[in-house]
């Protein structure tokens, strides 16, 4: 039984942790092996490699002497290198001036800027190799669409939307509108009035044929956003919207309009759901989006995107174009993730935006429980805005240690010890500040 398939099992609130849990476990690990690693090859000297904090539930010594633990406290993790203090990476002045040359040259602090620089950014890069390689990877599992829409398979429909399309076919036309590609594709599902039927010309076995299917983009649920109205209310991937407040709707733009002109008053929803029309009642929600143009706004919506009713043909990629897609994906998290922090800190968008660790939990179990796909997407996302948070100067943080080595490079001398802790203390000070504000984010923000 794997992770996932076990999740159901356990209650929601066990699931929502559990999934957390191993999140961030994989991401904390990810961040400190290459802290570890890094500093290995560079000479330097691990002697704890600590996974969690607090109390130790089992540990073991390597043929190195490096002591690896797991900790009871599963929200974080540290490597403690020779001759320092705590976890933080502070200086042990008297350890160290008991050491030899030889022994201090395998100290953090001991050893060459080069090596500690290295040691040190070697955190965050991990955290940024393994979202590369997890997007790309899933791209490579899940295929690219081709270029010309093409059914792989057809999704499930009511029995009374005739649909007769076959995986294989390759849609020319709708309508008697050419679609070429899924530019004019799309444009044409933008711009088609909404009905219950279309005609589609497909080119099939050499021969083309016209035959029936539903509107190319129907109000048909690909993913529900976690923390949205949708998911709250119980919508599911695959569900189909018949009609919102008794209106029959036909495509998933007349489903945003109607959100969008709610004002944020209650919806009623009739969705088939494998056979059922069920009924569903939710109030949708005021959301920042990036708006495309480098800015923000405002949108209500209730928290799912669509899709085509049917599942278009892929192509598996190769490693250098998944690598590729991996990267771009990953600097779009880092990109939207430093534009909202901007507009958040200038007051253009609601500082609610800024999840806690509750957030972050819910999040995390209800990605869980809509398939791996979508947990392990979720924790390349997650190990983004780590390596991304670590690299910002704050002492304390990686970032921090390299604003001090890079003063060390001009200056020619590292800050005084003194120095290095007020700023260590403020620094954890202002991250405590921002973990207790984001935990009030998750509490008090609707």
């Amino acid at each position: 039984m794997d992770f996932v398939s076990f999740l159901p099992s356990v209650g929601g609130f066990a699931m929502t942790v559990l999934a957390f849990i191993v999140a961030l476990s994989v991401i904390v690990f990810v961040h400190e092996y290459g802290h570890y690693i890094v500093g290995r090859w560079s000479g330097i000297k691990a002697e704890i490699f600590s996974l969690g904090f607090g109390p130790v539930l089992a540990a073991w010594t390597d043929k190195r002497g490096t002591r690896w633990q797991i900790a009871a406290l599963p929200f974080g993790g540290y490597v403690k290198f020779l001759g320092d203090s705590d976890a933080a990476s502070g200086k042990d002045a008297e350890g160290i001036e008991d050491l030899s040359s030889d022994e201090r040259r395998h100290t953090m602090h001991g050893a060459p800027l080069w090596a500690r620089t290295a040691t040190v950014a070697a955190g965050p890069v991990a955290n940024f190799i393994l979202s590369i390689l997890v997007f790309g990877g899933v791209v490579m599992a899940t295929g690219v669409a081709t270029e010309e829409p093409a059914v792989g398979d057809v999704k499930p429909m009511p029995a009374e939307i005739a649909v007769g399309l076959e995986p294989g076919d390759r849609i020319a036309a709708i309508d008697g509108v050419q679609t070429p590609d899924y530019t004019a594709f799309y444009e044409y599902a933008r711009e088609a009035a909404p009905t219950p039927q279309k005609d589609y010309t497909v080119a099939r076995a050499g021969t083309e044929t016209t035959v029936p299917g539903p509107f190319p983009l129907p109000p048909l649920i690909e993913t529900v956003q976690p923390q949205s109205a949708a998911l709250s209310a119980g919508l599911q991937a695959g569900d189909l919207i018949r009609a919102v407040d008794g209106q029959p709707i036909w495509a998933f733009h007349q489903l945003q309009e109607i959100v969008a002109a709610s004002d944020g008053a209650p919806l009623g929803l009739t969705v088939w759901r494998a056979g059922e029309e069920l009924e569903f009642k939710l109030i949708p929600k005021l959301v920042d989006l990036p708006n495309g143009e480098g800015g923000w706004e405002q949108r209500t919506m209730i928290g799912i995107s669509g899709g085509t009713f049917f599942e278009p043909r892929t192509y598996t990629p190769g490693p250098v174009e998944a690598l590729g897609l991996g990267v771009d994906r990953t600097w779009a998290v880092v990109n939207g993730s430093l534009s909202g922090l901007w507009h958040m800190v200038t007051g253009a968008i609601s500082a609610c935006n800024l999840q806690g660790p509750i957030g972050i939990a819910e999040t995390s179990g209800a990605a869980a429980r809509q398939g791996l796909e979508s947990f392990v997407w979720f924790i390349a996302v997650l190990s983004t805005a780590v390596g991304l948070l670590n690299l910002f100067p704050v002492p304390v943080l990686d970032g921090g240690h390299l604003v001090f080595f890079g003063y060390e490079a001009v200056t020619g001398r590292p800050p005084s010890d003194k120095a290095l802790r007020i700023m260590m203390a403020i620094g954890l000070a202002l991250i405590l500040t921002l973990m207790v504000f984001a935990l009030t984010n998750d509490l008090f923000c609707p």
